[in-house]
């Protein structure tokens, strides 16, 4: 992947004064360490915010990779800092997902103090989150596996290292289920399946170069759970006609992520899908099991788009940190995904109605770009919420 350049928005004395002055956001704690996901009642929503890419490693000594000459001074990890907090107050979100090259590691002195500094915002602010690793996380002070144990092991963390008496490749791969409005029939369900998985970071076969991918036992592990919570959710009480919609994060790109042209996906494609050189045949096995709807990824920091596969949306989220590759004029970027419970006629919250997604942009006014509903029950095409300002921003930007 080239390195580009990319613009710090904020000064440093604006960026001390957020890092400082953060509060926390959510003064009850709902959903921290112990799980208990659910969807809000005012409003039936569930949101998540994806944060992709932040390669945090020393905080204030650390500089920006690609900005501006005039804007080089004083840039460094405190801006990725700043813009996580920004957008935490400016979404609210029900959950935090943090998809790898959460730390930089190569450039960090203490991979364990970087990880608390990266997901620190988050913490403060008492936001429930989740985590999986990248091809860069284990390449400082801890190797793989201490990375995700120390993630596990934060504050407020849904992160597990992997699921119990299963044999299976990498660490964190996990799921999680949110259950559906309080006080409701669907209360005692999960109404929404969040799957995160560890894609790897490099190949471990001498004879096959570039990245890691999603191996067999994974994979096993994801049918075999898509398939527990599919028969759960439409057999016991009170049963549903469909199965419940589900949404995966991991980091690395699928080979499938290449099959779009700009013709037909929303965002934009400014580098090449760094995706394993073989297909281990995750795709397949998501559009086999026929619960995910949309899989979230980053790795690559340029690219944010999102499109559809053989009824699947693959999203890019954009780069998120400032100690990492992008490009001159470019936002630093986060990508927001909210789902939307269908309401009956008396008033009462039901399963899940619609996906919807957008991004926002580290400019001035953390502007939103791009959203979408990426699925509807019932409906197969992905719609456009309203006239966007992206196709604007892509002539300048490109």
């Amino acid at each position: 992947m080239a390195h580009l350049r990319i613009r710090c928005s904020l000064s440093p004395l604006i960026l001390l004064l957020l890092f400082l002055a953060a509060a926390p956001g959510k003064g009850d704690g709902d959903g921290g360490g112990s799980g208990g996901l659910r969807f809000r009642r005012e409003g039936g929503t569930f949101k998540v915010l994806q944060v992709a890419d932040m390669h945090y490693a020393d905080g204030r000594s650390t500089p920006c990779e690609d900005v501006l000459p005039a804007q080089d001074r004083g840039c460094s990890d405190l801006n990725t800092t700043a813009f996580l907090y920004r957008v935490l107050r400016a979404e609210d979100p029900d959950l935090v997902v943090f998809t790898g090259d959460n730390i930089f590691g190569a450039d960090s002195t203490d991979a364990a103090g970087s990880m608390d500094a990266a997901i620190a915002p988050a913490i403060a602010m008492k936001l429930p989150w989740a985590a999986i690793l990248g091809n860069h996380d284990q390449e400082g002070t801890l190797l793989r596996e201490g990375v995700m144990r120390h993630l596990v092991g934060m504050k407020n963390t849904l992160s597990r290292l992997n699921p119990e008496g299963v044999e299976i490749d990498g660490y964190g791969n996990y799921n999680l289920e949110v259950g559906g409005v309080e006080g409701t029939l669907l209360a005692n369900k999960s109404v929404l399946n969040l799957y995160f998985l560890d894609s790897g970071d490099y190949s471990t076969v001498w004879w096959i170069p570039s990245y890691g991918w999603i191996k067999a036992s994974q994979q096993a592990w994801f049918r075999q759970t898509s398939a527990n919570l599919q028969k759960k959710y439409t057999s016991e009480q009170p049963t549903q006609k469909e199965p419940a919609p589900s949404l995966a994060y991991f980091h690395i790109p699928l080979p499938e992520f290449s099959s779009f042209t700009a013709s037909n996906f929303t965002g934009v494609k400014q580098e090449g899908i760094s995706s394993p050189s073989i297909n281990s045949g995750f795709f397949t096995t998501m559009v086999e099991a026929g619960d995910v709807k949309a899989a979230f990824i980053g790795h690559d920091h340029v690219n944010d788009f999102c499109g559809k596969l053989t009824g699947i949306q693959l999203c890019y989220a954009g780069g998120f940190g400032y100690h990492a590759y992008g490009k001159a004029g470019w936002s630093r970027r986060a990508r927001v995904v909210s789902v939307q419970l269908e309401k009956t006629e008396s008033g009462e919250w039901q399963g899940v109605k619609s996906i919807k997604t957008w991004k926002r942009l580290d400019d001035q006014n953390l502007t939103t770009i791009d959203s979408e509903v990426l699925w509807n029950r019932g409906s197969n095409e992905p719609q456009l919420i309203r006239e966007l300002p992206n196709d604007r921003e892509v002539k300048e930007e490109s």
